[in-house]
């Protein structure tokens, strides 16, 4: 892939700048809701309090997700786990419809591992089944909301939600992420264009990019 040239000023020297600035501030202000959400994720859901997981950053390096967590270890009589949505409790829900399970990255956001405003960090098993332009999302810092995560967030196919990655990639202003953030804010309050668990029509990347080129063989025989 191509280098990523920095679109302006605003991309080269200050957006970084901004993020420690409001992650930093944020965690001061919501460290009260932060400890409050930590306390009942304990009663409720059990330790550990927080769900990490490995997700692709900048240039596609691996780091650790910090979430809170949102499901029980229920387990059938073979020890395996149970499906997500029979181990997502309805406060497990709650917090995610209202994005309150989004709060650690704040953390992320301050070592470095993630943006306020970028692409969302997919899974790392996704990596194989993007094109080598999608590939391009990876060229910035993930993102705590996205250009993507406003215009149909889990409701769009995902051939659109990584096209808009990349134009937001290739287009990077702070006018742009304000507007991306004032957008997150009001369609977090209005809990709009949120689907969890199966209700997402896009399902998984590799399921969808492995169906899309089973076809494509079926068609050539």
């Amino acid at each position: 892939m191509s280098k990523h040239r920095p679109y302006g000023i605003y991309e080269r020297f200050f957006k970084r700048f901004l993020d420690i600035l409001c992650s930093l501030l944020a965690i001061i202000v919501f460290s009260w809701l932060l400890a409050l959400v930590a306390l009942l994720v304990r009663i409720k859901l059990g330790s550990p309090v927080l769900f990490k997981q490995d997700r692709p950053g900048r240039n596609e390096k691996i780091f650790k997700l910090c979430k809170f967590r949102t499901m029980t270890d229920a387990r059938d009589e073979n020890g395996k786990l149970l499906p997500d949505d029979v181990r997502l409790t309805k406060f497990g829900r709650m917090l995610r419809k209202s994005s309150l399970d989004e709060l650690p990255e704040l953390f992320n956001i301050l070592r470095g591992d993630m943006s306020i405003v970028g692409p969302r960090p997919l899974l790392v098993s996704y990596l194989p089944w993007y094109t080598e332009e999608e590939r391009h999302r990876h060229d910035v810092r993930p993102g705590l909301t996205g250009y993507a995560q406003v215009n149909g967030r889990n409701t769009t196919p995902w051939d659109v939600r990584l096209a808009h990655d990349v134009a937001y990639v290739n287009h990077i202003t702070f006018i742009g992420d304000v507007k991306i953030i004032a957008k997150t804010v009001v369609k977090t309050l209005k809990r709009s264009d949120i689907l969890m668990g199966s209700q997402i029509p896009a399902g998984k990347l590799d399921d969808a990019r492995r169906k899309m080129r089973d076809e494509s063989i079926n068609s050539e025989v």
